[in-house]
């Protein structure tokens, strides 16, 4: 009986951790429809109803409530159980995921990324880049990159990546030269200031700092740009100045296409930390990125 029904009840746990099909079909990388026909074969086979549907939402009933809360420990430790064979390999296995904001994924991970699949080509990395703040857990990951202020403080953290960041104002040659350049943070309301928003529909005001004053501005201007890519392309254009992580400026910036403005006010924070539960049976692929990250040689080559 355990055989026939060991996939369903999979899906079962997968579908009512995300309370969506179409979410926990992509987390296992199969089609919603399949997911759908696993529930009703489950459901046939125990002959009560799991899950209750809606258009809008998935949840379970009070059956599946009862059911999960034996079932999710259980599938935990024979997911742990499974796990522990990598301690019988030379290099583990197995597939991590990591949920990260974009400019993580755009202008930190890839040389981390690249030297650890080298080092462990047994593992599978699956990277989502998201600005959104989510349950990585709920949501089927093993781990995600945050800044300080997103992070829970019941995981564990650890630094992966530059240490610090910053913040940087920077206009093109040409907008200075019919616009002026700004002297002073409070300048930046009589000119033009193309901004970013995130997936979340939040535009963030701009800050500034210096001598321990902060000064924040919400700034207007021609564009509300949602990539990166675009805002920096429009500030090259001359139509505006761009207030974003250096990372993104830098190229631009070392061409001469932008220029910086207000360089003493620019802002700096501690850079991305990956982070995960604390938990006895860490999956074997994260606990190899972790060793990875904290290795010194690694260490070494982040600045």
């Amino acid at each position: 009986m355990i055989d026939s029904v060991l996939p369903d009840l999979g899906a079962l746990v997968a579908v009512a951790e995300t309370r969506s099909f179409r979410a926990a079909a992509a987390l296992r990388g199969v089609s919603a429809s399949s997911l759908s026909e696993a529930i009703r074969r489950l459901e046939a086979h125990v002959g009560v109803r799991l899950l209750n549907r809606t258009t809008r939402s998935v949840t379970p009933t009070e059956a599946g409530n009862q059911l999960l809360a034996r079932l999710t420990p259980a599938l935990g430790e024979i997911a742990g159980a499974l796990d522990a064979l990598n301690n019988f390999r030379d290099s583990p296995t197995g597939t991590l995921k990591l949920n990260v904001p974009t400019i993580a994924a755009q202008r930190i991970l890839s040389p981390i990324i690249n030297r650890f699949l080298a080092a462990h080509p047994g593992i599978t990395l699956e990277i989502s880049a998201t600005d959104s703040f989510i349950d990585v857990l709920a949501a089927g990951f093993d781990a995600g990159i945050r800044y300080d202020e997103s992070i829970e403080r019941d995981m564990i953290a650890i630094p992966i990546g530059p240490r610090t960041q910053r913040f940087m104002a920077a206009a093109a040659p040409s907008y200075l030269a019919a616009r002026g350049t700004p002297q002073h943070p409070r300048d930046l309301v009589n000119h033009a200031c193309i901004r970013h928003r995130f997936a979340s529909g939040v535009i963030l005001s701009w800050e500034f700092e210096r001598n321990g004053e902060v000064i924040k501005i919400a700034p207007k201007g021609p564009l509300i740009a949602s990539t990166a890519e675009l805002g920096v392309g429009a500030a090259i254009a001359g139509l505006g100045l761009i207030h974003t992580f250096e990372e993104y400026l830098s190229e631009a910036l070392g061409r001469g296409d932008l220029v910086p403005v207000l360089s003493q006010w620019w802002q700096s924070f501690t850079g991305p930390r990956l982070y995960y539960p604390s938990r006895t049976h860490m999956p074997a692929p994260l606990r190899a990125f972790v060793d990875f990250i904290k290795s010194p040689g690694e260490r070494a080559l982040t600045p």
